[in-house]
């Protein structure tokens, strides 16, 4: 969501001092009405590697989103383009019924994903659909990975507990930075957000909010819940990318301690 100019707050860009002092790439290269997909995205992060490795310079993927990194990692089948109406039908089923659509036609995709993992059940549904084969066949690349020792790829791993707390203190930050404000000035642009960036967690909450759908403390509870949730989600994501070594982190555990985590030998 960093890709998008204008959601500062909510997706929690590095500060300018901090993009300063270290470059950043791929931060504030889309507007907001605009649709950016995976593929599009390992493309332009691939010349952005080579533009840095050309300066003779290292570089570092950091981030949250674990379907990004798989894609940096393994490639990507880009598949059939977006179909929003049959998007939008299938949406309408809800997911149990999607699940069981995907069982059908795709069993081992279904026996893949979560129940309530929505978005990538209708994928799913769509590439099916469009090619008459199922994306787990399709997919064979995306789904092969290489031993953790074999790569450079670190998860911090906080305990459920403090992450839960981190993450609510978090979002009180977020809106005491001025959220509502932020999502105010997107919606008066005159153009609708896209379809990615109105889902994005935060954001599509405080549109409910500013359309008087329910109150400011309502809305804050419920981005908590929905970080949470997105949370648990990419934390099963990372556990099954069987490239991803996992360093335990503690509030007593300095960056200095973690760095020598990560470059001790085993």
């Amino acid at each position: 969501m960093a890709l998008y100019r204008g959601m500062d707050v909510g997706t929690a860009k590095p500060p300018a001092r901090q993009r300063g002092d270290v470059p950043h790439h791929l931060i504030d290269v889309i507007e907001p009405h605009e649709e950016f997909s995976l593929a599009q995205y390992v493309e332009a992060a691939h010349r952005c590697i080579d533009e840095i490795t050309a300066r003779g310079r290292e570089v570092l993927f950091v981030g949250g989103t674990p379907l990004y990194l798989k894609g940096m990692l393994r490639g990507i089948f880009e598949g059939p383009p977006a179909d929003w109406d049959l998007r939008d039908r299938l949406r309408q089923l809800g997911p149990e019924t999607l699940h069981r659509k995907l069982a059908q036609v795709d069993p081992a995709s279904a026996d893949r994903l979560h129940p309530n993992d929505t978005r990538r059940l209708i994928r799913a549904l769509e590439v099916y659909e469009k090619t008459g084969r199922p994306i787990s066949e399709l997919q064979q690349q995306f789904n092969r990975g290489r031993p953790a020792d074999q790569c450079r790829v670190f998860v911090l791993d906080w305990p459920r507990e403090e992450l839960s707390e981190r993450i609510d203190r978090r979002v009180k930050a977020m809106f005491a930075a001025g959220l509502v404000d932020e999502v105010r000035r997107l919606l008066a642009r005159g153009e609708p957000l896209s379809r990615t960036a109105g889902q994005a967690v935060g954001y599509r909450e405080v549109i409910d909010h500013l359309a008087d759908k329910q109150d400011l403390a309502a809305t804050i509870a419920e981005v908590q819940l929905h970080t949470r949730q997105l949370a648990k989600r990419q934390r099963t994501w990372f556990r099954s990318l069987s490239e991803c070594s996992f360093i335990p982190m503690t509030d007593q555990i300095s960056p200095t301690q973690v760095a020598q985590q990560i470059f001790s030998p085993g």
